[in-house]
């Protein structure tokens, strides 16, 4: 029989809004298995490579803003989660990872599928649980739903992450046939609201004393979701020439008023006087761009983070003030406390934005077939409600240099790894219906191949593949770039083609070596179809270094 505790447990997850589990195949974890399963209110779907399942679940957790739960068996497949366990802890994004183990007493025995797995995650998680490891006293019940009503608050408090709950199991595992689970209709719930913090009065009265000496204002949102409330207001400070914004493609707050293609003109040199700003602001993760952090680390400006839990972040090595507060209140209050800010400091930005913009299109038309040119082709054929889900290395980098987006950008920047991006593509796609597009450079992509390993349809997914048959990055940094063992060791060439996955999964598939066929193939691409679809666009390294080269140089020399 499945143990009362495990039953509650899934009774309180499902009490507490949590709607989604992956789960993967094991013999320690059945009782959370066959738990889950049974419940009608929870959607299960097994994933049988825990990476890829955690991965996945990250997906769906980032996209619905909810927890999500992860179950497992004992040993090296609770390991298997680490990868995205710590991207979802540096993106703040709110998992539910609960590991089946084996009694403590079994523990380095020479026994099967062991591991140490408590505190597994380490500083990865916000917390880690051990549940009881037996339930002979009403105590160790108690205790037992104490912890996964805690477990799933932390999970959601502001900033929302990974927590892990490590649970030893004890046969049985399985109930006997055709065994009934019921679940309680009230299990015991205590929860934590979720408070809004605003500045007092007198803070603010302080900062805007400190405010008014302060004419060059630079405000850059990092990684985050698009927010159309925080858009208008930006696009409102910008417009009225109130302030700079610099956006990367990962902010999800790029327009018209916005900088959005600085990655071509900011160098590593010490920024120009007609640059510097006098103030940062900042809220929201990572950016992308190492010119724009150099650039800042340069700079000799004040720098200001917006972050709701008073936590440091002091990327830019300019950190004055920490704004316990969301953006949205603090950007209102700014909006109505600006003092006179310097014209020629805005026109400095806008007037490089501006040539850049209109020169990107004319260099364009004078390089040959590569993946930076066709990336730029595809970016204005993907409809505007899709969902673009970008790899690491020179994928996001081709975006971030490419400028504005309408569609919602999402990368895995919390570690900025290349393991699980289609993975993560794959838990969207079923939160949606609308259409997700993975672009994936040829090792992010294969690296994590087993993404499509499972039994669910995924008609809303399209697949573009740069596949260049090599690292190609490592040709752009002149360590690697310039040393004999780059093709083997840093590169590490292969000849892999999708073809072969697309067969084995049954996905369409078509690869384009021109813009001929590049042209001729996207003009299907996002029609309906019951399979995903992957793009194949087969160009070379060498190519594509020269290419991207040529295109830094001529824009360069275009607007200076």
């Amino acid at each position: 029989m499945i143990l009362e505790p495990i039953i509650d447990l899934v009774a309180v997850c499902h009490k507490k809004g949590i709607e989604n589990a992956i789960l993967s195949p094991g013999s320690r974890c059945a009782p959370l298995t066959i738990a889950f399963a049974r419940h009608k209110g929870i959607h299960t779907r097994t994933v049988s490579d825990e990476r890829s399942a955690s991965f996945i679940a990250l997906g769906m957790a980032q996209q619905l803003e909810k927890p999500v739960v992860l179950v497992c068996t004992s040993g090296s497949a609770a390991m298997n989660y680490f990868p995205a366990v710590a991207e979802a802890f540096f993106q703040e994004i709110p998992l539910l990872i609960l590991t089946a183990d084996r009694p403590p007493e079994w523990i380095d025995q020479y026994d099967g599928q062991t591991v140490y797995q408590h505190e597994l995650y380490g500083k990865h998680v916000k917390k880690s649980f051990q549940f009881p490891d037996s339930f002979s006293s009403e105590d160790q019940v108690w205790h037992a739903n104490r912890i996964i009503n805690e477990a799933i608050n932390l999970a959601k408090q502001c900033p929302t992450g990974p927590v892990h709950v490590n649970i030893p199991l004890r046969e049985p595992f399985y109930p006997v046939e055709n065994e009934e689970i019921s679940f309680p209709e009230k299990p015991r719930i205590f929860n934590n609201p979720i408070e809004s913090i605003n500045l007092s009065d007198e803070y603010l009265k302080k900062l805007k004393n400190r405010l008014s000496s302060f004419g060059k204002i630079l405000i850059v949102p990092g990684q985050q979701r698009p927010n159309f409330e925080i858009q208008a207001i930006l696009d409102e400070l910008a417009k009225e020439q109130k302030v700079v914004v610099v956006t990367d493609v990962i902010s999800n707050l790029q327009s018209d008023y916005t900088i959005n293609l600085h990655d071509h003109w900011l160098g590593n040199n010490q920024p120009g006087e007609d640059l510097k700003p006098e103030l940062i602001i900042t809220f929201g993760k990572s950016i992308i761009s190492k010119s724009l952090k150099i650039f800042l680390r340069n700079s000799e400006a004040s720098h200001w983070h917006i972050q709701s839990t008073g936590l440091g972040k002091d990327t830019f090595q300019r950190l004055t003030r920490i704004l316990s507060t969301s953006p949205i209140s603090f950007l209102n209050w700014l909006k109505e406390n600006l003092p006179a800010q310097d014209e020629q400091f805005f026109f400095n930005w806008t007037v490089l934005e501006q040539k850049t913009q209109k020169s990107l299109p004319e260099v364009f038309k004078s390089v040959e077939f590569g993946e930076y040119p066709a990336l730029e082709f595809i970016l204005k054929k993907i409809p505007a409600s899709s969902k673009i889900h970008l790899a690491n290395s020179m994928t996001v980098r081709y975006a971030n240099f490419l400028g504005k987006r309408t569609q919602e950008i999402i990368c895995n920047r919390g570690t900025s790894g290349i393991d699980g991006s289609n993975s993560t593509a794959v838990g969207c796609t079923f939160t949606t219906k609308e259409t997700v597009t993975l672009i994936s450079g040829d090792m992010a992509f294969f690296y994590d191949r087993n993404a499509f390993w499972h039994n669910y349809t995924m008609p809303n997914l399209r697949i573009v593949l740069l596949n260049n048959h090599a690292g190609g990055i490592f040709r752009l940094i002149d360590g690697p770039s310039k040393q004999p063992e780059l093709q083997e060791f840093f590169e590490t060439k292969q000849n892999l083609s999708a073809q072969f996955l697309a067969q084995e999964h049954g996905f369409h598939y078509i690869k384009v070596v021109d813009n001929e066929e590049l042209e001729s193939a996207m003009t299907d691409f996002y029609s309906p179809s019951i399979h995903p679809k992957i793009l194949e666009v087969e160009t070379s390294s060498e190519k594509n270094a020269s290419i991207l080269k040529f295109i830094k140089s001529k824009i360069k020399e275009n607007i200076t």
